[in-house]
């Protein structure tokens, strides 16, 4: 993986190529928001259209970087998502919101009948 920074304003832009799976790649790109969050820096715009493929470890160190910015009340953006980037699949069969909401609606049904 390659990175590059830029600061513009309060605003941080990272462009990311290559595979990001984590390891010493990951800890780099995490230093590099450790050097600039805080110093008036609250937006991180983080562009992805190089990203050729990215794995849990590399999901993770996104989310660092999200809890870093919003712990010092900043938000995180996603630029230009490519539909050929190898996304890992969740493959765990948990039920959502949506079912969850349904599931009480009818047990509720149930008990009125």
């Amino acid at each position: 993986m390659n990175f590059g920074q830029e600061i513009k304003g309060n605003t941080l832009v990272l462009r990311i190529s290559g595979d990001l799976i984590g390891e010493d790649s990951g800890t780099q790109l995490v230093g590099a928001v450790n050097d600039v969050v805080g110093h008036k820096v609250l937006t991180c715009i983080i562009d992805i259209s190089d990203l050729r493929y990215i794995n849990s470890s590399g999901i993770g160190v996104l989310i660092t970087i999200l809890t870093k910015f919003r712990n010092k009340g900043g938000e995180v953006y996603l630029m230009n998502p490519s539909e050929s980037v190898n996304w890992p699949r969740a493959r765990v069969n948990a039920p959502t919101r949506r079912k969850k909401s349904r599931a009480k609606a009818r047990r509720r049904k149930e008990r009125q009948q």
